[in-house]
């Protein structure tokens, strides 16, 4: 099986994207894709969710209301009674009082005194004692008047109570949403690029694949027949095989893209890459370990293959070889081997190196 290193560049830019957005539920593209494909039918089940919820709580409401309105009755009653008992007490301490005989004059004034100070205290108590009473529902009797009027706002506008009540979830599914739709041409590049690694790893054990090779260059290597400075290249997949070194480009586009006009063309990219990796690796044949051929040095074959995965054009296109998915591993195979395993596997040391400085 063929060795892989590296995601695929169109991953890591999503990834990238919704890190710096906080959003790190997604562990793979296929969950990405599983979300993009279910979106509708999450955003209706967070709405049918809210409905039942809705519909459950006027419910609630309609219990809660029947228990509290059963126990302020009960507690109003319970404070009467006990308001009267008070009441009761202090009219029979005054009977008591006014029935006492007291022969001298001292006697009768703290009689008068204390009855006076009774009487007082019952009529207080009895003004006093429907607002006690009242005291002591208030809150029971505001939650009571609470949930009433949220009754008949659920009663009268059942709507407006759900989309209040999901308003919350709504937002979060679609954040995601959009913050998927502005990397989508990257998901579908992802899509593209993990099909094509998927192919590419049925290739044998001596066969390399890096995934997202970038190099940067300073100073910049100079390619005078494009009159280019180029100062870095991005590779979609850069495949170390026997026959020589694959640079591959993978476009997951419709027909539609293929003949827009305001698309970078890859094979433009392409021709640029192998320009820089084809100077990079010829210059470094001395510390590759290649096997010396009777003919002199041997040069580094660089191949440019552009895969589209839906469909090509009808174009040939010079130094750079178009081809379809299942195409792919045929066309590689088809080219003889001209390095060893161990040569391979330098290649593949000093590439990786390249990549990482």
């Amino acid at each position: 099986m063929c060795k892989v290193y590296n995601s695929v560049g169109c991953l890591t830019t999503v990834k990238s994207h919704l890190n710096r957005h906080n959003i790190t539920e997604f562990k793979s593209l296929n969950e990405v894709i599983a979300f993009l494909k279910g979106y509708a039918a999450s955003r209706q089940q967070i709405i049918s969710n809210s409905e039942i919820a809705i519909e459950n709580e006027k419910n609630n409401l309609i219990s809660d209301n029947l228990q509290l309105k059963e126990s302020i009755e009960s507690t109003k009653e319970k404070v009467k009674n006990e308001l009267r008992q008070q009441i009761e007490y202090l009219r029979t301490r005054l009977q008591i009082l006014s029935s006492s005989k007291h022969k001298n004059t001292w006697g009768k004034f703290i009689s008068y005194f204390r009855a006076s100070f009774l009487k007082n205290k019952i009529r207080s108590q009895e003004q006093a004692l429907p607002s006690k009473v009242l005291q002591s529902v208030y809150q029971s009797m505001k939650l009571f008047q609470k949930n009433e009027e949220r009754y008949k706002y659920i009663t009268s506008k059942f709507q407006d109570a759900v989309t209040d009540n999901c308003s919350e979830d709504l937002r979060t599914l679609e954040r995601k949403k959009f913050l998927l739709d502005e990397v989508s041409s990257s998901i579908y590049g992802a899509i593209g690029e993990q099909r094509v690694v998927k192919e590419l790893e049925r290739l044998p054990d001596e066969y390399v694949l890096i995934n997202d090779f970038c190099l940067s260059f300073s100073p910049p290597i100079y390619n005078r027949n494009e009159n280019d400075h180029i100062k870095s290249i991005q590779v979609d997949h850069l495949l170390i095989a026997p026959s020589g070194v694959f640079l591959i480009e993978t476009k997951n586009w419709s027909e539609q893209s293929l003949n827009n006009l305001s698309l970078r063309s890859p094979v433009s990219q392409l021709k640029r890459s192998s320009f820089a990796v084809f100077a990079v690796l010829n210059k470094r044949t001395e510390g590759l370990g290649l096997d010396q051929h009777h003919w002199g040095k041997k040069k580094i074959a660089v191949k440019n293959l552009l895969v589209l995965i839906n469909q090509k054009p009808l174009e040939e296109f010079q130094y750079v070889k178009i081809l379809t998915l299942n195409q792919l591993l045929s066309y590689i195979k088809y080219f003889p081997p001209i390095f060893t395993r161990r040569e391979t596997e330098n290649i593949t040391n000093v590439l990786i190196s390249l990549s990482r400085t």
